[in-house]
């Protein structure tokens, strides 16, 4: 997928997941913000309530929308003869996508009342979107090739020898000056104390003062415009290259420790959720069936 179409297609994704919270909310407000006695005399009670027409179709849409998201995300990673079907990465974007929508319509399928066992599927489905939140996050930490398979240091430690090559062979760049910035680049700040906030904003600061001590050196150059910015981009790949390399086995255990986290909250939401199902038909709940 070319970058352009693939901004498009995640622009898409985030727009009709906003588009939908947004307008459910709109619609809804006046019914979901009266207590549960007041309810029953709105007129859109019969609709928005968890059985009516719209609030049992947004349950029963929202649970197929997670069940698929994880389901298929599963099958693609795990089953071998699936591996050759599409880039690992577009497909986690895609369940992340549904496993995002999903829990939005659940959450006004309850009209924002829950109680029971009900309550413990929804708690973990909160839990499960949160932890998918963080683990997003900690896997983006971690070196990866378009596939998303994970890079090994041999393989970091080759794509900085090349991205070195490339910056030694820009023109108009003095071999000096090039040398100084990737020491600058390679460089860290000394012994941080504090907690982990307090040096995660220490490195931080550390980065953003060397970055511009680097775009200084670039300007006074006197590049022109399309070689300062090929220059600056290449410098910046270097520089988040060497944050992940630095912190490439802390976000490895982190990423095994989340799934420890990540997957029981997921089953426990699943087993509650086909209760609650069947619980529902047999109680005569059938939607439009």
């Amino acid at each position: 997928m070319r970058l352009n179409i693939h901004r498009i297609y995640i622009s898409t994704l985030i727009f009709v997941v906003l588009f939908v919270l947004f307008y459910l909310s709109i619609e809804g407000y006046s019914y979901y913000r009266l207590n549960l006695e007041d309810r029953f005399y709105h007129d859109s009670h019969q609709s928005l309530k968890p059985s009516g027409m719209i609030g049992h179709g947004l349950g029963i849409i929202g649970s197929l929308m997670i069940v698929v998201g994880v389901s298929m995300y599963m099958i693609r990673k795990r089953v071998r003869m699936f591996s050759r079907f599409g880039v690992l990465k577009y497909w986690l974007e895609f369940h992340i996508f549904l496993c995002t929508l999903g829990p939005i319509l659940v959450l006004f399928h309850t009209a924002f009342k829950f109680g029971g066992i009900v309550s413990i599927s929804f708690w973990s489905m909160v839990a499960v979107v949160a932890s998918g939140i963080i683990g997003r996050y900690i896997y983006l930490q971690i070196p990866r090739t378009i596939e998303g398979r994970e890079l090994s240091l041999s393989e970091l430690d080759q794509k900085k020898v090349a991205l070195n090559e490339q910056l030694k062979n820009k023109d108009q760049l003095d071999e000096e000056l090039l040398n100084e910035i990737l020491a600058a680049v390679k460089s860290r700040p000394g012994r941080l104390g504090g907690n982990m906030i307090q040096r995660f904003f220490a490195k931080y600061q550390f980065e953003r003062k060397i970055q511009r001590q680097i775009k200084r050196q670039l300007k006074a150059q006197q590049l022109s415009k399309e070689s300062f910015r090929e220059a600056w981009k290449l410098i910046r790949f270097e520089i988040v290259l060497n944050r992940k390399i630095d912190r490439l086995t802390n976000m490895q255990n982190l990423f095994r420790y989340w799934h420890v986290a990540h997957l029981p909250f997921a089953l426990v939401m699943l087993v509650v959720m086909i209760i609650h199902v069947a619980v529902s038909l047999t109680f005569g709940y059938r939607w439009i069936f």
